[in-house]
């Protein structure tokens, strides 16, 4: 076999995986293939990567990963089919929001492995959350493929049924994220900060915070670590619950979970 892992489709979200794997694995060892040539191109140019035709990347890849928007999924199994009867022991990795390793399975038309990611964007920056679940990979594969996707961030393996929960979380709450940053830092611009001041602020509180809850757990109690009685979080801790911010963003997550499973329809 002549490619370790294939890319089909190299947009925000399979490119930054390209991206990692290729920190990890032999350039010569990875082949990426998609409709526009300039995200090709410039893979290619920065890591060294192969650009092959898809039929070719499939037949001759250990692992195919797709990359490929769930509408598109079943046409684009369907066209390499018979790519894929000529590469036993493919491991195929979706990350289609809604697709379960089932329907990868049935639409690629045979019992091949299938891996199911949700990534999300910060894994161009190796600081990515990547929820995954397996259907049929040995382990073998499975720490292949764990050791190639390392420096995409943090990777965790959880039963498929809790994916799409889980995913309207990781994989939609970096969007919700910035919001709250480019919030925080108008505030602050309000206020007289400059605004290069306010976002560095803002991005860099984010990242704390985020770093004292991987390290500490338990957000309630590290809220109420920074409250003083009649300080000035405390205020601004009062304005958030007044105006339902817990409630309005739990309700994000869960209008992403309801297109989710809209998607899978």
């Amino acid at each position: 076999m002549q490619y370790q892992f294939g890319f089909i489709g190299c947009g925000n979200m399979g490119g930054a995986l390209a991206s990692a794997v290729a920190k990890t694995v032999c350039a010569s060892e990875i082949a990426v293939c998609d409709y526009d040539e300039k995200k090709t191109s410039a893979l290619k140019e920065t890591y060294g990567v192969c650009v092959e035709e898809i039929s070719s990347l499939v037949q001759n890849s250990r692992f195919v990963v797709l990359g490929v928007k769930p509408q598109m999924m079943e046409s684009t199994l369907e066209s390499v089919k018979p790519a894929l009867l000529k590469n036993a022991g493919v491991v195929l990795i979706s990350m289609a929001a809604g697709l379960s390793t089932s329907a990868i399975r049935a639409f690629a038309g045979g019992e091949y492995p299938v891996i199911r990611l949700m990534p999300n964007t910060p894994c161009a920056v190796g600081a990515g959350m990547v929820l995954y679940s397996t259907l049929g990979v040995s382990e073998t594969d499975e720490q292949a493929f764990l050791n190639a996707f390392q420096k995409a961030g943090r990777l965790d393996k959880l039963d498929e049924k809790y994916i799409d929960a889980a995913g309207a979380l990781s994989g939609c709450g970096p969007a919700f994220s910035y919001m709250f940053a480019k919030s925080l830092a108008d505030g602050a611009v309000e206020c007289g900060l400059p605004e290069d001041k306010a976002a560095l602020y803002a991005a860099q509180t984010l990242l704390g915070a985020a770093e004292m809850l991987l390290t500490y757990g338990d957000p309630e109690r590290l809220k109420n670590n920074v409250c003083s009685p009649n300080g000035t979080t405390i205020e601004g801790v009062q304005s958030l619950e007044k105006d339902n911010f817990r409630a309005i963003t739990a309700q994000s997550v869960k209008e992403a979970y309801r297109r989710t499973l809209e998607l899978k329809k």
